[in-house]
């Protein structure tokens, strides 16, 4: 019985508490929690022997017995990176409130919530029980709806119903699929479950759940065609929550895939995985083509996540070691760049008094070079340049789509490979584009424009160091994750 996963979700319930109280010194408070919260997150990250498949740090202990649940908590190769980005993130993000000028009304409030999501998130990426990881999977709902409606911009209203409104209905169909595994098996038990691959359930049944498991994670991800909440959501939220939405949320959806519906059903994704390819690399398309006719900087951003899953998807579909490691790492890379991205798009909504690219009006390098820089290597490295973190996930899953596994259609997973390389050179025509039009040009006079301040430096700073390590030594990632891939496609 570990305690470090109890301590990694009770240091950041008990701060959402404690601040509910303050005024003055919720901020502090919050930056101690999270400050806290990521160091446990890094002792989790080193306690793990992760050449030993199987979960690592586990905590079980009866919870509604007469069901048999259990509050089962536990780390492993896949989910000890993203425990780790989510910590990461939500430390950042309070330091970035933590400026003078970004303190935001009710400060108290905003924590709290901001420190209840940080709660689902790492719940969901340790639950071990099927009804605990979805009841963390739906604590997440609430307060992203709350930051968007409260702090959000002025079309604020509608985009948080929307939000709201499609991961409930997503959420509904994932529970539906979740109580159709434990109808045939009699069990919720994750680490269980996917020992037996799929023992108990029939091809039929393993199909259903999958079509219903992996559907209500798609809305989450999110994959075209149930995108549709994504972009203004992303516009309209203030920018921790698009941060801690592009950041974190869209994982969540990916992760139940690798950790739930591939390995518990794994006939159900044999037969579904093709399809899932052919969204996510229509999704590439679609949102490169949608980012290029973007006016806004934050749509354009949040478009362009449609895209980075659909590789994200890609990787899953192929159900090969490569591909779910592909995906995997995609899924921290895209957590490390676009959390950056919006948290340069926040900078310049302050300085610029909007996200609107012709209100910007071009040669922001020469108002403020610092910023400007920041901007260009987030945006190179989002179209994957060689170096940089965005290149491995999406370079690794094209590589495993002209490989797919056996039973899977190799010249459909060609094609599919072909179009999100095609997707691949649109994403850097549009962030080319995006540069051009905010960072080049001639600037119109601007007095008393700030640059980059030393509290900015201190929260993104740390991202654009991962960017390039990770991109130089992608094994930081790749390592932690390729024996327990190995153990969960075992039943393939």
């Amino acid at each position: 019985m570990s305690v470090l996963p109890v301590l990694l979700l009770a240091v950041p319930l008990i701060g959402c508490l404690a601040v509910l109280g303050m005024r003055r010194a919720a901020v502090l408070v919050g930056v101690l929690t999270t400050g806290i919260t990521f160091a446990i997150a890094v002792a989790i990250a080193f306690a793990v022997d992760y050449t030993r498949p199987g979960t690592h740090l586990v905590t079980d202990a009866p919870w509604i017995p007469p069901l048999g649940i259990r509050f089962h908590l536990g780390v492993d190769g896949v989910s000890v990176p993203l425990v780790v980005l989510t910590a990461l993130l939500c430390f950042l993000s309070m330091i970035y409130v933590a400026r003078r000028e970004g303190t935001p009304e009710r400060p108290h409030s905003f924590v709290s919530l901001v420190l209840l999501t940080e709660v689902g998130m790492l719940g969901t990426f340790t639950a071990l029980d099927l009804l605990l990881f979805f009841v963390f999977f739906e604590v997440v709902l609430v307060p992203m709806y709350a930051l968007i409606a409260g702090w959000g911009g002025a079309g604020r209203g509608p985009a948080a119903r929307q939000f709201i409104l499609y991961t409930l209905l997503g959420s509904g169909v994932l529970l539906v699929g979740l109580l159709v595994i434990y109808g045939h098996t009699s069990t919720l038990d994750m680490v269980e479950l996917a020992g037996r691959d799929g023992a108990g359930m029939s091809r039929a049944v393993q199909v259903i759940a999958f079509v219903l498991v992996a559907g209500g994670l798609a809305v989450k991800v999110p994959m075209w065609p149930l995108h549709t909440w994504l972009p203004d959501a992303h516009s309209e939220a203030p920018t921790v929550g698009s941060v801690l939405l592009a950041g974190v949320l869209l994982k969540m959806g990916t992760y139940g895939l690798v950790r739930i519906a591939v390995p518990v059903l794994p006939e159900g994704a044999l037969a579904v995985a093709p399809f899932l390819g052919a969204f996510g690399v229509i999704g590439i398309v679609y949102a490169a083509l949608a980012c290029l006719a973007q006016r806004d900087l934050k749509r354009l951003i949040a478009f362009s996540s449609v895209g980075h899953m659909g590789f994200v998807l890609l990787g899953i579909a192929t159900l090969t070691p490569a591909g779910m490691n592909a995906a995997l790492f995609a899924n921290i890379a895209h957590g490390l760049i676009t959390g950056l991205l919006f948290f340069l798009a926040g900078g310049m909504a302050e300085r610029f008094g909007s996200t609107d690219m012709d209100r910007i009006g071009g040669g922001t390098l020469a108002v403020t070079p610092r910023l400007s820089v920041l901007l260009i290597i987030a945006a190179v490295a989002s179209f994957g340049l060689p170096g940089l973190a965005g290149f491995w996930g999406e370079m690794l899953a094209m590589l495993a789509a002209f490989d797919p596994a056996a039973g899977l259609n190799r010249p459909l997973y060609l094609v599919f490979m072909v179009v999100a390389g095609l997707g691949a050179l649109l994403t850097a025509a549009y962030f080319l584009v995006m540069l051009r039009r905010v960072v080049q040009g001639t600037s119109p006079r601007r007095q008393g424009v700030l640059d980059v301040t030393p509290v900015e430096y201190l929260a993104w700073a740390p991202l654009v160091v991962l960017v390039f390590v990770v991109g130089l030594w992608p094994g930081l990632v790749l390592v932690p994750t390729v024996d327990a891939v190995r153990f969960y496609l075992g039943g393939l």
